[in-house]
């Protein structure tokens, strides 16, 4: 997967992470600026460190990269992702707290990471 053009996110310690235009659109707030043509410089996320950022952008990357069920026509893949998206919550209380205050700007739908949330008990 690869749109050609690359968004520069820039973390609050200073870390810049290139990411194809598809996997920053996941975020509204991040849509709206490239929409707005503020992206050229690389966009700053002066609170989100680079260890939260990295987490953040492979959460989007593969939910950019699995077909929707639509897609597909069967439901196995979304299945997959549930899995997936599980396992990826499972990280100490800190890291869970910041993906979940991150998620309210970076993640499209904040229905679908709350999502996550509830698989675990």
């Amino acid at each position: 997967m690869s749109s050609g053009r690359k968004i520069s996110l820039r973390s609050s310690d200073g870390e810049s992470f290139e990411v194809d235009e598809a996997v920053a659109l996941e975020s509204q707030t991040i849509k709206h600026m490239i929409e707005d043509d503020c992206a050229d410089n690389g966009i700053p996320l002066p609170n989100v460190t680079s260890k939260i950022l990295a987490k953040v952008i492979e959460y989007c990357k593969k939910h950019v990269e699995t077909p929707k069920s639509e897609d597909r026509g069967t439901n196995s893949g979304d299945d997959d992702l549930k899995n997936w998206d599980t396992e990826f919550v499972r990280v100490d209380q800190a890291t869970l707290f910041d993906l979940i205050l991150v998620s309210l700007f970076f993640v499209r739908s904040v229905i679908t990471f709350c999502e996550v949330l509830s698989f675990l008990n």
